[in-house]
């Protein structure tokens, strides 16, 4: 053991060394009786020197000393530096390690932990009752049986200066394996990973092959196969190795998605909206192919309850549009509403003017859409994130009860191209059936009792929990005005010239007010999926004029239809003489003699006086013109006719 250790006289007699004095000055008398101020070692080195700093005097180093006083100062600094280093193990780092460690351990070694900690405690309890060491190890293992004298002595060897309330954490067993490990090159590691953590997944068994051959090829050593996919997972992460190979969206999984909690809402405070395409084949009715279904539904966040829903060929915004207007007609307005960024979501008509629109900018002179118009505040969910809605849930539903209907049997399509039914394209429904089985099994859904959800309780259906709150919020009723906002519009409908009646869709719609507006072009807003229902009628400018309903064709022999509409015709004409009647108070003759009588005018005479002659008169001759008349005419037409042509002009007026 190298020791650089100096010391003074006095520090040498504090030490109280065998074969010195134990004073200063007796070990000074020592030192020059013994010359250890000449003393060298061995390449020559003094082992003496003065001492620096205050006070001065010599210093002697340890090996300049007698035999017997350098080996108790050599072992006792082996000493301290073996209590330094327990010091060491016993502190804040290393304990937390050990805590660490023994937490990842299983039952059954923290078991052997814990019995290896009471034999010590025995030890301990003999000795403090004054047996030595030896003879406490030898009891408590032939006490045991289980453990040798050997043992004890190693565990308390490991717990010694750890404190005793954390031993338990180093006397956890650490087994380093009987097989001595084979070594793995770093860059055959790195091969490993790069072959194993892609995208296309490939078995650990394809990717320890190709790694086989490398190694082979470069007379490289290389573990057995099960070690390596040991320390593959070991080492790598699992999140590092989901990201990997199976991509971002199921690292995303591997996140708790956040519970919300709704119950502090009030029914139709908020709504969320989405679209759904249904798994079944649908026949139109217009001679077209078959498709699948898109329904656009509107559901409230508080209950969970379906408030309304449309269906159409694609997701667009007029389906959107009156989705949302079946809310606001049938429910009121709501505060807030959570979409996300699809187009026909995202549309300038629904959601113009409002920012954070993840598909399209806003810009200044953008006019307001149907949300902004109706103060509803539109809330943009995280795209493709179907947990931010939680309509998501109900779709899910209803894809079990609606998609797979007795009814359907034949027209169900399968969730997928790899995932069709044996009987895939057999039957296509028609609109009609797909309409009556969506809507009752939406009202199924809605009165379900025992829903579990917060607000629910495991006892009222999503009606029940609608309709209890419903009574009590403070509810935004739509104004008529309001109520026409979703309606679609048809700019430049013209009203018939001989009635004013006007033709949309094969329908027929007139209205007395339109008999005024005969030839003229008019703007309708109108339900294409209920036409019955009429037409609401704005002029260009955007001004309500009325309501005109739709005038259904009648059989060419349906008296009871011509007798209607005679009715109908001679309340129309009564009604309009009677508004003449009080229009036209005064007739014609009160007119003329309203009209004052002309005042005595003084015949006026003509101040110019044209002299026609008859063809057999003499015409007066003109004189002939100069030469500087010629000259100013022929300035005047700029030379584009002859002076002959010109002059017979003007002769002949």
């Amino acid at each position: 053991m190298i020791v650089d250790l100096w010391l003074s006289a006095s520090e040498i007699a504090d030490r109280n060394l065998p074969g010195l004095p134990t004073t200063a000055r007796g070990i000074a008398m020592r030192a020059k009786e013994e010359g250890w101020q000449n003393a060298v070692t061995a390449s020559g080195q003094p082992l003496a020197r003065r001492r620096k700093g205050r006070g001065g005097g010599m210093e002697f180093h340890v090996d300049a000393l007698p035999s017997a006083a350098q080996a108790r100062l050599k072992a006792s600094m082996a000493g301290a530096d073996r209590t330094q280093a327990r010091a060491d193990r016993s502190g804040p780092a290393d304990r937390t390690a050990a805590w660490e460690h023994f937490a990842r351990q299983t039952d059954a070694v923290k078991a052997k932990a814990r019995h290896r900690l009471g034999l010590l405690d025995q030890v301990d309890q003999l000795r403090r009752g004054g047996m030595t060491l030896n003879a406490a190890v030898i009891y408590v293992a032939d006490h045991d049986g289980s453990v040798t004298a050997r043992s004890l002595y190693r565990w308390l060897k490991e717990v010694e200066g750890v404190d005793h309330k954390d031993r338990l954490a180093y006397l956890v067993p650490r087994h380093g394996g009987g097989r001595s490990k084979v070594a793995l090159a770093p860059e055959l590691w790195d091969m490993l990973k790069a072959d194993y953590l892609r995208p296309s997944q490939p078995s650990f068994a394809s990717c320890y092959e190709r790694l086989q051959r490398i190694a082979d090829s470069r007379g490289l050593p290389l573990p057995p196969a099960r070690t390596l996919e040991r320390r593959l997972s070991e080492e790598i992460p699992n999140p590092v190795m989901v990201l990997a190979r199976k991509g971002p969206e199921a690292l995303k999984r591997l996140f708790p998605a956040q519970k919300r909690d709704r119950s502090h809402l009030h029914a139709l405070e908020a709504v969320n909206a989405d679209g759904h395409t249904f798994d079944v084949f649908v026949d139109w009715g217009d001679g077209g192919k078959p498709g699948r279904p898109v329904m656009v539904a509107f559901q409230d966040l508080y209950s969970g309850k379906l408030l309304a829903c449309r269906v159409d060929k694609s997701e667009n915004r007029d389906v959107v549009r009156l989705a949302l207007g079946d809310v606001v007609q049938n429910y009121g307005i709501p505060d807030r509403c959570y979409l996300d960024n699809g187009r026909a979501f995202a549309s300038h008509w629904l959601t113009g003017g409002m920012a954070w629109r993840h598909r399209f900018k806003v810009k200044e002179e953008e006019p307001v859409g149907i949300m902004g118009q109706l103060g509803i505040e539109v809330r943009w969910v995280t795209p493709y994130h179907g947990q931010a809605k939680p309509i998501e849930r109900a779709f899910r539903d209803l894809c079990d009860r609606v998609a797979k209907h007795p009814r359907f049997e034949g027209a169900h399509t399968g969730n997928s191209p790899t995932n069709k039914p044996s009987n895939y394209g057999s039957k296509a429904v028609p609109i009609a059936a797909f309409m009556d089985v969506l809507q009752q099994e939406i009202i199924h859904h809605n009165a379900r009792p025992k829903r579990k959800s917060i607000v629910c309780a495991g006892t009222l259906s999503f009606d029940q929990a609608f309709e209890a709150s419903y009574e009590q919020a403070p509810i935004k009723g739509a104004t008529p005005e309001q109520r026409r906002l979703w309606l679609l519009a048809a700019e430049g409908a013209s009203c018939s010239r001989y009635d004013g009646s006007i033709e949309l869709l094969r329908n027929r719609y007139w209205s007395g007010f339109l008999s005024e507006l005969t030839g003229q072009k008019v703007v309708v807003r109108f339900d294409p999926q209920d036409l019955h229902a009429g037409l609401h009628v704005y002029t260009g400018d955007g001004r309500y004029l009325g309501f005109a309903e739709c005038l259904e064709a009648v059989g060419f022999e349906d008296t009871d239809k011509a007798r209607e509409t005679a009715r109908a015709v001679k309340l129309f004409r009564r009604g309009v003489k009677m508004q003449a009647e009080a229009e036209i108070r005064l007739t014609a003759n009160d007119v003329a003699d309203a009209l004052p009588e002309p005042e005595d005018a003084k015949p006026l005479a003509p101040s110019v006086t044209r002299v026609r002659f008859n063809g057999n008169a003499a015409l007066k001759p003109r004189p002939e013109p100069t030469a500087d008349e010629d000259a100013d005419l022929i300035r005047r037409v700029g030379g584009n006719v002859t002076v002959l042509a010109e002059r017979k002009r003007q002769e002949s007026f």
